[in-house]
Protein backbone atom coordinates (compact mmCIF):
# COMPACT_ATOMS: atom_id res chain seq x y z
CA UNK A 1 0.00 0.00 0.00
CA UNK A 2 1.25 3.42 -1.41
CA UNK A 3 1.62 6.20 1.25
CA UNK A 4 -1.17 8.11 -0.74
CA UNK A 5 -3.19 5.03 -0.16
CA UNK A 6 -3.17 5.46 3.63
CA UNK A 7 -3.28 8.71 4.22
CA UNK A 8 -6.55 8.90 2.16
CA UNK A 9 -7.99 5.71 3.67
CA UNK A 10 -6.80 7.42 6.96
CA UNK A 11 -8.95 10.44 5.96
CA UNK A 12 -12.13 8.81 5.25
CA UNK A 13 -11.81 6.92 8.39
CA UNK A 14 -11.73 10.46 9.67
CA UNK A 15 -14.30 11.68 7.72
CA UNK A 16 -16.63 8.51 9.03
CA UNK A 17 -15.82 9.29 12.95
CA UNK A 18 -16.82 12.86 12.20
CA UNK A 19 -19.97 12.15 10.49
CA UNK A 20 -20.53 9.80 13.28
CA UNK A 21 -20.32 12.01 16.29
CA UNK A 22 -22.51 14.77 14.06
CA UNK A 23 -25.58 12.22 13.58
CA UNK A 24 -25.20 11.39 17.53
CA UNK A 25 -25.20 14.91 18.32
CA UNK A 26 -28.13 15.46 15.94
CA UNK A 27 -30.10 12.67 17.17
CA UNK A 28 -29.12 13.83 21.08
CA UNK A 29 -30.41 17.49 20.02
CA UNK A 30 -33.45 16.77 20.36
CA UNK A 31 -34.07 17.74 23.92
CA UNK A 32 -33.25 20.90 26.16
CA UNK A 33 -32.13 20.79 29.00
CA UNK A 34 -33.46 23.13 32.10
CA UNK A 35 -37.40 24.00 32.77
CA UNK A 36 -40.04 24.54 29.93
CA UNK A 37 -41.73 28.16 30.30
CA UNK A 38 -45.27 28.00 30.72
CA UNK A 39 -47.16 31.76 31.39
CA UNK A 40 -48.66 32.36 34.49
CA UNK A 41 -52.34 32.36 34.65
CA UNK A 42 -52.84 35.29 37.20
CA UNK A 43 -56.41 35.45 39.30
CA UNK A 44 -58.71 38.49 37.77
CA UNK A 45 -61.52 39.95 39.23
CA UNK A 46 -64.48 39.26 37.05
CA UNK A 47 -65.66 43.10 37.47
CA UNK A 48 -64.42 46.67 38.70
CA UNK A 49 -65.72 47.48 42.19
CA UNK A 50 -65.53 50.91 40.74
CA UNK A 51 -66.97 51.46 37.69
CA UNK A 52 -70.33 51.73 39.14
CA UNK A 53 -69.98 54.49 40.82
CA UNK A 54 -67.71 56.11 38.27
CA UNK A 55 -70.58 55.70 35.80
CA UNK A 56 -68.72 53.71 33.81
CA UNK A 57 -69.62 50.56 31.48
CA UNK A 58 -67.37 47.42 32.03
CA UNK A 59 -67.57 45.77 28.28
CA UNK A 60 -65.16 43.18 26.56
CA UNK A 61 -63.10 46.03 25.06
CA UNK A 62 -60.18 45.30 21.54
CA UNK A 63 -56.70 47.31 22.01
CA UNK A 64 -58.11 49.39 18.80
CA UNK A 65 -60.79 51.13 21.32
CA UNK A 66 -57.99 52.22 22.98
CA UNK A 67 -55.47 52.61 20.59
CA UNK A 68 -55.93 57.04 20.10
CA UNK A 69 -58.36 57.06 23.81
CA UNK A 70 -57.73 61.07 23.74
CA UNK A 71 -59.59 61.63 20.24
CA UNK A 72 -62.50 61.09 23.06
CA UNK A 73 -61.87 64.39 24.72
CA UNK A 74 -63.18 66.13 21.24
CA UNK A 75 -59.88 68.41 21.64
CA UNK A 76 -58.04 68.89 18.26
CA UNK A 77 -55.23 70.68 19.75
CA UNK A 78 -54.18 67.54 22.44
CA UNK A 79 -54.49 65.19 19.09
CA UNK A 80 -52.00 67.03 17.54
CA UNK A 81 -49.97 67.33 20.49
CA UNK A 82 -49.61 63.94 21.22
CA UNK A 83 -49.31 63.02 17.82
CA UNK A 84 -46.19 64.91 17.33
CA UNK A 85 -45.41 63.50 20.75
CA UNK A 86 -45.38 59.98 18.96
CA UNK A 87 -42.45 61.26 16.54
CA UNK A 88 -40.42 63.74 18.11
CA UNK A 89 -40.14 61.98 22.23
CA UNK A 90 -36.51 61.03 23.02
CA UNK A 91 -37.50 58.74 25.32
CA UNK A 92 -39.62 56.76 22.67
CA UNK A 93 -35.92 56.75 20.40
CA UNK A 94 -34.69 55.83 23.03
CA UNK A 95 -36.70 52.89 23.35
CA UNK A 96 -36.83 52.48 19.80
CA UNK A 97 -32.76 52.44 20.16
CA UNK A 98 -33.30 49.40 22.94
CA UNK A 99 -35.61 47.60 20.68
CA UNK A 100 -33.49 47.46 17.74
CA UNK A 101 -30.21 46.00 20.27
CA UNK A 102 -32.47 43.32 21.72
CA UNK A 103 -33.32 42.61 17.72
CA UNK A 104 -29.58 42.12 17.27
CA UNK A 105 -28.94 40.23 20.06
CA UNK A 106 -31.43 37.73 18.89
CA UNK A 107 -29.57 37.21 15.92
CA UNK A 108 -26.99 36.81 17.22
CA UNK A 109 -27.90 34.34 19.64
CA UNK A 110 -29.33 32.19 16.74
CA UNK A 111 -25.82 32.64 14.83
CA UNK A 112 -23.85 30.97 17.82
CA UNK A 113 -25.77 27.77 16.20
CA UNK A 114 -24.29 27.50 12.84
CA UNK A 115 -21.31 26.77 12.27
CA UNK A 116 -18.92 29.02 11.45
CA UNK A 117 -16.60 28.87 8.39
CA UNK A 118 -13.45 31.22 7.40
CA UNK A 119 -11.32 31.73 4.40
CA UNK A 120 -7.49 31.48 4.29
CA UNK A 121 -4.50 31.98 1.70
CA UNK A 122 -0.56 32.24 2.75
CA UNK A 123 2.10 32.44 1.15
CA UNK A 124 5.98 31.89 2.78
CA UNK A 125 9.23 31.69 1.46
CA UNK A 126 12.21 29.90 3.99
CA UNK A 127 15.77 29.68 3.61
CA UNK A 128 17.70 27.30 6.25
CA UNK A 129 20.73 27.80 7.37
CA UNK A 130 23.86 26.97 5.45
CA UNK A 131 25.52 25.97 8.70
CA UNK A 132 22.52 23.21 9.94
CA UNK A 133 20.85 22.77 6.93
CA UNK A 134 22.64 23.58 3.33
CA UNK A 135 21.05 26.97 3.58
CA UNK A 136 18.25 25.88 0.81
CA UNK A 137 15.04 28.26 -0.12
CA UNK A 138 11.85 26.57 -0.03
CA UNK A 139 8.24 28.41 -0.98
CA UNK A 140 5.19 26.75 0.73
CA UNK A 141 1.69 28.43 -1.03
CA UNK A 142 -1.41 27.08 0.70
CA UNK A 143 -5.53 27.85 0.41
CA UNK A 144 -8.36 26.88 1.76
CA UNK A 145 -11.49 27.07 3.90
CA UNK A 146 -11.93 26.18 7.73
CA UNK A 147 -15.13 25.25 9.51
CA UNK A 148 -15.94 24.62 13.16
CA UNK A 149 -19.31 23.76 14.68
CA UNK A 150 -20.52 23.39 18.40
CA UNK A 151 -23.53 20.77 17.93
CA UNK A 152 -26.62 21.93 20.34
CA UNK A 153 -26.51 18.59 22.14
CA UNK A 154 -28.20 19.64 25.20
CA UNK A 155 -30.26 22.47 24.34
CA UNK A 156 -27.70 25.16 25.89
CA UNK A 157 -27.64 27.68 22.57
CA UNK A 158 -31.61 27.00 21.96
CA UNK A 159 -32.39 28.27 25.86
CA UNK A 160 -30.43 31.12 24.95
CA UNK A 161 -31.95 31.95 21.80
CA UNK A 162 -35.46 31.38 23.63
CA UNK A 163 -33.76 33.97 26.49
CA UNK A 164 -33.49 36.47 23.81
CA UNK A 165 -36.47 35.98 21.98
CA UNK A 166 -38.47 36.35 25.54
CA UNK A 167 -35.98 39.78 25.54
CA UNK A 168 -36.80 40.80 22.33
CA UNK A 169 -40.53 40.98 23.29
CA UNK A 170 -40.01 42.39 26.74
CA UNK A 171 -38.07 45.57 24.69
CA UNK A 172 -41.39 45.38 22.62
CA UNK A 173 -43.57 45.45 25.23
CA UNK A 174 -41.49 48.08 26.76
CA UNK A 175 -42.00 50.64 24.30
CA UNK A 176 -45.27 49.98 23.91
CA UNK A 177 -45.37 50.81 27.94
CA UNK A 178 -43.61 54.23 27.04
CA UNK A 179 -46.00 55.07 24.40
CA UNK A 180 -48.59 54.79 27.19
CA UNK A 181 -47.22 57.05 29.68
CA UNK A 182 -46.19 59.41 26.96
CA UNK A 183 -49.80 60.13 25.73
CA UNK A 184 -50.87 60.34 29.24
CA UNK A 185 -48.31 62.67 29.96
CA UNK A 186 -48.58 64.82 26.97
CA UNK A 187 -51.98 65.28 28.09
CA UNK A 188 -52.63 65.39 31.72
CA UNK A 189 -49.77 68.39 31.57
CA UNK A 190 -51.79 69.79 28.42
CA UNK A 191 -55.16 69.68 30.56
CA UNK A 192 -52.87 71.08 33.54
CA UNK A 193 -51.65 73.99 31.17
CA UNK A 194 -55.49 74.85 30.30
CA UNK A 195 -56.18 74.61 34.17
CA UNK A 196 -54.24 77.81 35.06
CA UNK A 197 -55.01 79.27 31.89
CA UNK A 198 -58.64 79.40 33.24
CA UNK A 199 -57.50 79.85 36.82
CA UNK A 200 -55.62 82.97 35.44
CA UNK A 201 -58.94 84.15 33.66
CA UNK A 202 -60.61 83.86 36.98
CA UNK A 203 -58.16 85.83 38.90
CA UNK A 204 -58.37 88.77 36.52
CA UNK A 205 -62.09 89.25 36.01
CA UNK A 206 -61.99 88.74 40.06
CA UNK A 207 -59.72 91.16 39.93
CA UNK A 208 -61.49 93.59 37.84
CA UNK A 209 -64.58 93.46 39.82
CA UNK A 210 -62.44 93.65 43.02
CA UNK A 211 -61.29 96.99 40.93
CA UNK A 212 -65.21 98.07 40.46
CA UNK A 213 -65.18 97.48 44.46
CA UNK A 214 -62.38 99.79 45.24
CA UNK A 215 -63.78 102.39 43.40
CA UNK A 216 -67.23 101.99 45.30
CA UNK A 217 -65.62 102.23 48.51
CA UNK A 218 -63.47 105.66 47.84
CA UNK A 219 -66.63 107.14 45.88
CA UNK A 220 -68.30 106.39 49.27
CA UNK A 221 -65.48 107.46 51.65
CA UNK A 222 -65.05 111.19 49.68
CA UNK A 223 -69.10 111.34 50.05
CA UNK A 224 -68.57 110.81 54.06
CA UNK A 225 -70.83 107.83 53.76
CA UNK A 226 -67.88 105.13 54.75
CA UNK A 227 -64.29 105.47 56.05
CA UNK A 228 -60.70 105.13 54.79
CA UNK A 229 -60.68 101.57 56.63
CA UNK A 230 -63.34 100.26 54.05
CA UNK A 231 -60.85 101.82 51.33
CA UNK A 232 -57.38 99.75 52.57
CA UNK A 233 -59.53 96.30 53.15
CA UNK A 234 -60.52 97.08 49.77
CA UNK A 235 -57.62 97.80 48.27
CA UNK A 236 -56.30 94.98 50.30
CA UNK A 237 -58.18 92.29 48.67
CA UNK A 238 -57.27 93.60 45.08
CA UNK A 239 -53.33 93.36 45.64
CA UNK A 240 -53.77 90.22 47.62
CA UNK A 241 -55.78 88.73 44.42
CA UNK A 242 -53.22 90.09 42.21
CA UNK A 243 -50.81 88.57 43.57
CA UNK A 244 -52.22 84.98 42.85
CA UNK A 245 -51.45 85.71 38.95
CA UNK A 246 -47.70 85.58 38.88
CA UNK A 247 -47.47 82.25 40.20
CA UNK A 248 -50.03 81.15 38.07
CA UNK A 249 -48.66 82.62 34.86
CA UNK A 250 -45.15 80.27 36.45
CA UNK A 251 -47.23 77.57 36.88
CA UNK A 252 -48.79 77.71 33.30
CA UNK A 253 -45.70 78.49 31.70
CA UNK A 254 -44.14 75.45 33.33
CA UNK A 255 -46.48 73.06 32.18
CA UNK A 256 -46.10 74.39 29.01
CA UNK A 257 -42.09 74.19 29.11
CA UNK A 258 -42.82 70.59 30.39
CA UNK A 259 -45.35 69.79 26.81
CA UNK A 260 -42.16 70.99 24.59
CA UNK A 261 -39.91 68.54 26.37
CA UNK A 262 -42.44 65.49 25.79
CA UNK A 263 -42.36 66.26 22.33
CA UNK A 264 -38.62 66.76 21.82
CA UNK A 265 -38.56 70.52 21.20
CA UNK A 266 -37.01 73.58 22.92
CA UNK A 267 -39.11 75.63 25.02
CA UNK A 268 -40.93 78.29 23.65
CA UNK A 269 -41.77 76.29 20.62
CA UNK A 270 -45.14 75.93 21.61
CA UNK A 271 -45.52 79.56 23.14
CA UNK A 272 -48.20 81.06 20.20
CA UNK A 273 -49.89 77.47 19.35
CA UNK A 274 -51.41 77.09 23.30
CA UNK A 275 -51.72 81.15 24.00
CA UNK A 276 -55.40 81.17 22.46
CA UNK A 277 -58.11 80.89 24.64
CA UNK A 278 -59.19 77.42 25.28
CA UNK A 279 -60.96 75.35 27.76
CA UNK A 280 -60.42 72.18 29.52
CA UNK A 281 -61.76 69.29 27.90
CA UNK A 282 -64.37 67.87 29.07
CA UNK A 283 -65.01 64.57 30.36
CA UNK A 284 -67.20 62.33 27.54
CA UNK A 285 -70.77 61.48 28.46
CA UNK A 286 -70.19 57.92 28.29
CA UNK A 287 -66.91 56.37 29.06
CA UNK A 288 -66.43 51.98 28.67
CA UNK A 289 -63.53 49.91 30.50
CA UNK A 290 -62.65 46.49 29.69
CA UNK A 291 -62.82 43.42 31.94
CA UNK A 292 -60.06 43.16 34.16
CA UNK A 293 -58.77 40.24 31.73
CA UNK A 294 -58.75 42.51 29.20
CA UNK A 295 -56.98 44.97 31.10
CA UNK A 296 -53.76 42.55 31.77
CA UNK A 297 -53.80 41.56 28.47
CA UNK A 298 -53.79 44.92 27.03
CA UNK A 299 -51.31 46.33 29.74
CA UNK A 300 -47.43 46.31 27.60
CA UNK A 301 -45.95 46.59 31.50
CA UNK A 302 -47.41 43.66 32.43
CA UNK A 303 -46.68 42.05 29.41
CA UNK A 304 -43.02 43.20 29.42
CA UNK A 305 -42.72 41.83 33.00
CA UNK A 306 -44.06 38.43 31.71
CA UNK A 307 -41.26 38.12 29.14
CA UNK A 308 -38.72 38.57 31.35
CA UNK A 309 -40.21 35.93 33.37
CA UNK A 310 -39.73 33.98 30.45
CA UNK A 311 -36.09 34.65 29.65
CA UNK A 312 -35.35 34.25 33.25
CA UNK A 313 -36.79 30.73 32.40
CA UNK A 314 -34.72 30.25 29.57
CA UNK A 315 -31.80 30.91 31.27
CA UNK A 316 -31.91 28.16 33.85
CA UNK A 317 -31.63 25.88 31.08
CA UNK A 318 -28.37 28.09 29.93
CA UNK A 319 -26.98 27.63 32.96
CA UNK A 320 -27.90 24.31 33.66
CA UNK A 321 -26.46 23.44 29.79
CA UNK A 322 -22.95 23.91 31.75
CA UNK A 323 -23.24 20.82 33.78
CA UNK A 324 -23.00 18.77 30.33
CA UNK A 325 -20.34 17.55 28.04
CA UNK A 326 -19.14 19.88 24.85
CA UNK A 327 -18.57 18.94 21.43
CA UNK A 328 -16.76 19.91 19.06
CA UNK A 329 -16.21 19.46 15.15
CA UNK A 330 -13.95 21.04 13.08
CA UNK A 331 -12.20 20.39 9.69
CA UNK A 332 -9.93 22.02 7.17
CA UNK A 333 -10.07 21.85 3.54
CA UNK A 334 -7.91 23.42 1.25
CA UNK A 335 -4.77 23.24 -1.42
CA UNK A 336 -1.21 22.98 -0.04
CA UNK A 337 2.01 23.04 -2.55
CA UNK A 338 5.48 24.33 -2.61
CA UNK A 339 4.61 26.17 -5.56
CA UNK A 340 1.72 28.40 -6.77
CA UNK A 341 1.34 26.10 -10.23
CA UNK A 342 1.10 22.95 -8.28
CA UNK A 343 -1.68 24.36 -6.11
CA UNK A 344 -3.92 23.04 -9.37
CA UNK A 345 -3.01 19.73 -9.45
CA UNK A 346 -5.06 16.48 -7.37
CA UNK A 347 -2.09 16.06 -4.78
CA UNK A 348 -2.13 19.69 -3.61
CA UNK A 349 -5.51 18.78 -1.83
CA UNK A 350 -5.14 18.74 1.84
CA UNK A 351 -7.88 18.28 4.47
CA UNK A 352 -8.52 17.21 8.30
CA UNK A 353 -11.61 16.58 10.17
CA UNK A 354 -11.26 17.00 13.98
CA UNK A 355 -14.02 16.06 16.77
CA UNK A 356 -13.43 16.75 20.16
CA UNK A 357 -15.48 16.67 23.55
CA UNK A 358 -15.00 18.65 27.19
CA UNK A 359 -16.80 17.62 30.37
CA UNK A 360 -16.56 19.46 33.30
CA UNK A 361 -15.37 16.79 36.08
CA UNK A 362 -14.47 19.03 39.00
CA UNK A 363 -15.28 22.84 39.21
CA UNK A 364 -15.75 23.09 43.31
CA UNK A 365 -19.76 23.92 42.57
CA UNK A 366 -19.12 26.81 40.24
CA UNK A 367 -22.15 25.60 38.13
CA UNK A 368 -24.17 24.39 40.61
CA UNK A 369 -23.89 27.97 42.23
CA UNK A 370 -24.63 29.53 39.01
CA UNK A 371 -27.53 27.88 38.16
CA UNK A 372 -28.84 28.07 41.22
CA UNK A 373 -28.60 32.28 41.01
CA UNK A 374 -30.13 32.01 37.75
CA UNK A 375 -33.35 30.06 39.18
CA UNK A 376 -33.40 32.75 42.45
CA UNK A 377 -33.59 35.23 39.40
CA UNK A 378 -35.95 33.51 37.75
CA UNK A 379 -37.80 33.51 41.40
CA UNK A 380 -37.41 37.38 41.66
CA UNK A 381 -38.65 37.37 37.81
CA UNK A 382 -41.67 35.78 39.01
CA UNK A 383 -42.74 37.63 42.16
CA UNK A 384 -41.82 41.15 39.70
CA UNK A 385 -44.74 40.09 37.77
CA UNK A 386 -47.18 39.03 40.34
CA UNK A 387 -46.49 42.74 41.91
CA UNK A 388 -46.76 44.08 38.27
CA UNK A 389 -50.34 42.88 37.83
CA UNK A 390 -51.50 43.55 40.98
CA UNK A 391 -50.06 47.20 40.45
CA UNK A 392 -52.30 46.97 37.40
CA UNK A 393 -55.33 46.36 38.82
CA UNK A 394 -54.95 48.74 42.00
CA UNK A 395 -54.34 51.50 39.06
CA UNK A 396 -57.58 50.77 37.72
CA UNK A 397 -59.40 50.79 41.08
CA UNK A 398 -58.13 53.68 42.12
CA UNK A 399 -58.50 55.82 38.80
CA UNK A 400 -62.40 54.88 39.15
CA UNK A 401 -62.59 55.80 42.61
CA UNK A 402 -60.75 59.23 41.76
CA UNK A 403 -63.26 59.79 38.94
CA UNK A 404 -65.67 59.07 41.63
CA UNK A 405 -64.66 61.58 43.73
CA UNK A 406 -63.72 64.17 41.42
CA UNK A 407 -67.36 64.20 39.60
CA UNK A 408 -69.19 64.65 43.05
CA UNK A 409 -66.95 67.26 44.06
CA UNK A 410 -67.43 69.21 40.54
CA UNK A 411 -71.07 68.89 41.50
CA UNK A 412 -70.93 70.09 44.92
CA UNK A 413 -68.52 73.54 43.81
CA UNK A 414 -70.56 74.26 41.07
CA UNK A 415 -73.55 74.76 43.28
CA UNK A 416 -71.17 76.49 45.90
CA UNK A 417 -69.83 78.87 43.04
CA UNK A 418 -73.39 79.99 41.88
CA UNK A 419 -74.17 80.84 45.29
CA UNK A 420 -71.21 82.74 46.65
CA UNK A 421 -71.55 84.94 43.09
CA UNK A 422 -75.04 85.13 44.03
CA UNK A 423 -74.54 86.17 47.73
CA UNK A 424 -71.74 88.57 46.38
CA UNK A 425 -73.62 90.41 44.55
CA UNK A 426 -76.66 91.08 47.12
CA UNK A 427 -74.05 91.86 49.62
CA UNK A 428 -72.86 94.79 47.45
CA UNK A 429 -75.85 96.11 46.69
CA UNK A 430 -76.66 95.82 50.51
CA UNK A 431 -73.74 97.75 50.88
CA UNK A 432 -74.59 100.28 48.17
CA UNK A 433 -77.55 101.15 49.83
CA UNK A 434 -75.85 101.11 53.58
CA UNK A 435 -77.69 98.04 54.74
CA UNK A 436 -74.58 96.10 55.60
CA UNK A 437 -71.05 96.80 56.15
CA UNK A 438 -67.85 96.21 53.87
CA UNK A 439 -66.62 93.09 55.48
CA UNK A 440 -69.39 91.58 54.38
CA UNK A 441 -69.06 92.41 50.70
CA UNK A 442 -64.91 91.28 51.30
CA UNK A 443 -65.78 87.88 52.57
CA UNK A 444 -68.17 87.09 50.03
CA UNK A 445 -65.78 88.23 47.11
CA UNK A 446 -62.70 86.24 48.61
CA UNK A 447 -65.24 83.36 48.46
CA UNK A 448 -66.70 83.75 45.21
CA UNK A 449 -62.64 83.76 44.11
CA UNK A 450 -62.37 80.49 46.06
CA UNK A 451 -64.72 78.39 44.38
CA UNK A 452 -64.39 79.63 41.26
CA UNK A 453 -60.82 78.63 41.40
CA UNK A 454 -61.86 75.33 43.20
CA UNK A 455 -64.11 74.65 40.26
CA UNK A 456 -61.80 74.96 37.91
CA UNK A 457 -59.03 72.68 39.63
CA UNK A 458 -61.45 70.53 39.86
CA UNK A 459 -62.77 69.97 36.61
CA UNK A 460 -58.97 69.80 35.84
CA UNK A 461 -58.58 66.88 38.22
CA UNK A 462 -61.91 65.28 37.00
CA UNK A 463 -60.23 64.97 33.20
CA UNK A 464 -57.31 63.80 34.66
CA UNK A 465 -59.00 61.01 36.50
CA UNK A 466 -59.96 60.03 33.11
CA UNK A 467 -56.61 60.17 31.89
CA UNK A 468 -55.26 57.97 34.56
CA UNK A 469 -58.05 55.41 33.90
CA UNK A 470 -56.95 55.19 30.20
CA UNK A 471 -53.66 55.15 31.49
CA UNK A 472 -54.66 52.32 33.92
CA UNK A 473 -55.86 50.31 31.21
CA UNK A 474 -53.18 50.17 28.81
CA UNK A 475 -54.59 52.92 26.23
CA UNK A 476 -52.24 54.72 23.84
CA UNK A 477 -50.41 51.93 22.23
CA UNK A 478 -50.77 51.04 18.64
CA UNK A 479 -51.39 47.87 17.10
CA UNK A 480 -48.68 48.17 14.66
CA UNK A 481 -46.05 45.90 15.59
CA UNK A 482 -43.18 47.44 17.40
CA UNK A 483 -40.32 46.26 15.84
CA UNK A 484 -41.96 47.94 12.64
CA UNK A 485 -42.19 51.45 14.81
CA UNK A 486 -38.62 50.15 15.55
CA UNK A 487 -37.69 49.79 11.68
CA UNK A 488 -39.19 52.67 10.83
CA UNK A 489 -37.31 54.67 13.29
CA UNK A 490 -34.20 54.34 11.11
CA UNK A 491 -35.77 54.07 7.90
CA UNK A 492 -35.69 50.16 7.09
CA UNK A 493 -37.48 48.08 6.92
CA UNK A 494 -37.69 44.89 9.53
Amino acid sequence: MTLKSISRATSARQFRHGAGLLTAALLAGCAAVGPDYAAPEPATPATWRGAAAARVAVAPTAPEDLASWWRRLDDPTLTGLIEQAMQGSLDLRAAQARLREARARRALAGANRFPTVAASATASVSKGSAETGGGATRDLYNAGFDASWEPDVFGGLRRGVEAAQADLEASEASLRDGQVSLAAEVALNYVELRAFQARLDIARANAASQTETLQLTQWRAQAGLTTALDVEQARANLEQTRAQIPTLETSRAEAEHRLEILLGQQPGTLADSLSGPAGIPAIPARVTVGIPADTLRQRPDVRAAERKLAAETARIGVAEAERYPNFNLSGSLGLEALSVGALASGDAVARTLLGGVAAPIFDAGRIRRQVEIQTAVQEQALVSYEATVLNALAEVENALVALTNTQKRRENLQSAAQAARLAAQLARHRYTVGITDFQTVLDTERTVLTLEDSLKSSEAEGVSALIQLYKALGGGWSPVPATHIAANAQGTSP
